[in-house]
């Protein structure tokens, strides 16, 4: 598994400043990009493992995010993003209030390979397997039927995973379970509708 590298939180970003991402930052980094590389990180999966309450449901009905899971030959495809040192410290403070809404995505520093060669330090967020929002171990199917209902303040839930998984095709990352998914969900819908 890759290890992490912790700095203190209140010290600046590294330079140069990465930011791995596996999900939406990959079609909503919601920072200015200065190089945009395809990136692999070991010892995770991509998965939809935590309860959303905010952003894609509600604390009455939740829907699902993904996150990376701890999975000891995991690997995930997804994209590095450079920053540039001029927003380095807003990009950062940024992601910050995006991603740590509540406690249960970790911010870490890990070691990742871009597909060019290069490796670089990166930030990402990871669950933690103790937070009540923690829901790993679901099978597709009741993720589906979750996914499908599910709306919160960024919108239907559905909506953030055919955006994922449509810009992982495009990027040439295929996702099989992301895939499945969408298309079950596609068909509860219809179904439904």
């Amino acid at each position: 598994m890759t290890q992490p590298t912790d700095p203190m939180p209140d010290t600046p970003p590294p330079t140069p400043f990465w930011v791995f991402g596996y999900g939406s930052l990959i079609w909503d980094p919601g920072f200015p990009v200065a190089e945009r590389v395809l990136a692999d990180l070991t010892g995770f999966h991509r998965s939809f493992c935590m309860w959303s309450i905010h952003y894609r449901g509600t604390r009455d009905a939740p829907g699902l995010v993904l996150a990376l899971d701890a999975a000891e030959d995991g690997s995930c495809c997804g994209v590095a993003f450079r920053v540039a040192p001029e927003h380095a410290e807003t990009t950062l403070a940024e992601l910050r209030a995006r991603e740590l809404i509540s406690s249960a995505y970790v911010e870490r520093w890990f070691d990742v390979a871009l597909r060019d060669g290069r490796r670089v330090l990166a930030v990402t967020y990871v669950v933690d397997p103790d937070h009540d929002q923690y829901c790993g171990g679901l099978d597709l199917e009741e993720q589906a039927r979750i996914i499908a209902k599910a709306t919160g303040m960024r919108g239907p839930n559905r909506d953030y995973l055919s955006n994922t998984a449509a810009h992982l095709r495009d990027l040439g990352l295929r996702d099989e379970e992301l895939d499945w998914l969408e298309t079950r969900v596609a068909a509860l819908n219809k179904s439904a509708g």
